[in-house]
């Protein structure tokens, strides 16, 4: 299919293609980081003649034998022949022995602008991190948003599915999956992506791992993404199901899964907020799924009345357009969402339908407690208006396709 212009991400990466801070993509495999890539290289190319720009994809079996520092440094400083400005594009960085050396001296010797991609949230950290302080710029690629969905079925031609939204909330938005029409083979594919980061970028980083162990807890996590989050209980449950009663599952395992999962961007960690007190609280309540995709392949029943999956498209979405989300904590009960920008927040309940005045009240009333004047807001898939009681009411494609838009205060 012919790829749409990211423009979302491409407009916030512009601003960096001349200056000398290291451009850093990093974003679950597969959701279209390569592609944005490519797209910045033909925006360089119509104002930079074309053998000043270097471009490895450390995938492509091309490129296999330049795997440490020293081979990719021998490479680079090959291709440069002059003084003029070069712009260094590596894909999947990480495959790269001490890679972070050799970008160092890149950005201390040569003339040029450097942006890498990776698919593990390690390349911002330890020595990278160290070495380059202040040295890098991260943008966050998501898959494709439902705007962008649409977008894609726009620039192809194709017809854009009836209810296109339930499609969505089931097979989320990895960029490939567009590719397939029969759900079966949507099914293959996404199995086959999700097998792949969870060997390349989770069992060969940590081969003493036990797999078992890691496969049922990341299932358990992945299918009750947006739920309460407690590591006691999801130790207690399977050393229950264990016939010989050993304590296989601790809690410190519970939790070094889900690091694992995080740093393969597989999920999302959303901290609380004190509505009342205005603080930001250090236990960490829930997890979101980086594509609704990942959820549904580790779940056996994907119910559309379910608000968890609901909620779990609003939440990628608020981060896609650069807010700050935790989950709201009052002293009655619990908000989906307070999404912060600066000073600036608004309070979100997420809501499938509304079908009679008991349950409007109920969702509407969840804000009750707030005393705060910030906006609040209630998302459904009504396609009628139920602003009720001086709140908001949105429809969800309404918010995804941006023709209605939060206002923060």
């Amino acid at each position: 299919m012919k790829q749409i212009k990211r423009e979302t991400y491409l407009s916030q990466i512009r601003k960096y293609y001349e200056l000398d801070l290291i451009k850093v993509l990093t974003g679950v495999r597969r959701c279209g980081k390569s592609i944005i890539l490519k797209q910045i290289i033909e925006e360089i190319k119509s104002s930079t003649d074309e053998k000043h720009i270097v471009y490895i994809n450390f995938e492509d079996f091309e490129f296999e034998e330049i795997d440490t520092a020293k081979k990719l440094n021998e490479f680079v400083k090959s291709k440069i022949s002059d003084s003029e400005k070069y712009y260094l594009f590596f894909d999947e960085i990480q495959h790269v022995k001490d890679f972070e050396k050799v970008l160092a001296s890149f950005r201390a010797t040569l003339n040029c602008s450097i942006f890498v991609t990776g698919s593990n949230s390690k390349l911002l950290s330890g020595e990278l991190a160290s070495l380059l302080v202040g040295r890098t710029v991260e943008f966050k690629i998501m898959p494709f948003s439902y705007l962008e969905s649409i977008q894609l079925y726009k620039e192809n031609n194709k017809e854009i599915p009836e209810d296109f939204i339930y499609d969505y909330i089931k097979w989320g938005g990895l960029p490939q999956r567009f590719e397939f029409s029969e759900e079966k083979d949507i099914k293959n594919y996404i199995e086959s992506v999700f097998n792949g980061i969870v060997e390349k970028d989770i069992y060969k980083r940590d081969s003493e791992l036990e797999k078992y162990k890691f496969n049922t807890v990341s299932a358990y996590i992945l299918s009750n993404a947006g739920k309460e989050f407690s590591a006691a209980n999801i130790s207690n449950f399977y050393n229950n199901q264990n016939e010989n009663n050993k304590k296989t599952f601790e809690k410190k395992t519970v939790y070094n899964y889900i690091e694992k999962l995080e740093k393969a961007y597989l999920i999302s960690r959303v901290k609380r907020f004190n509505i009342v007190g205005k603080e930001v609280l250090k236990t960490i309540e829930k997890h979101y799924a980086i594509d609704m995709a990942f959820r549904t392949i580790n779940t056996n029943l994907v119910n559309f009345e379910d608000t968890f999956f609901l909620e779990n498209i609003i939440y990628n979405e608020l981060i896609l357009r650069g807010y700050s989300v935790y989950t709201g904590k009052t002293y009655k009960g619990e908000i989906d969402f307070v999404a912060i920008d600066g000073k600036k927040k608004c309070f979100i309940q997420v809501s499938y339908l509304m079908p009679n005045e008991e349950t409007i009240r109920r969702e509407f009333e969840a804000f009750k407690p707030i005393k705060d004047a910030s906006p609040k807001y209630v998302l459904s898939l009504d396609k009628i208006d139920l602003s009720y009681d001086g709140i908001s009411h949105i429809n969800i494609e309404d918010f995804l396709l941006h023709k209605k838009d939060l206002v923060l205060s």
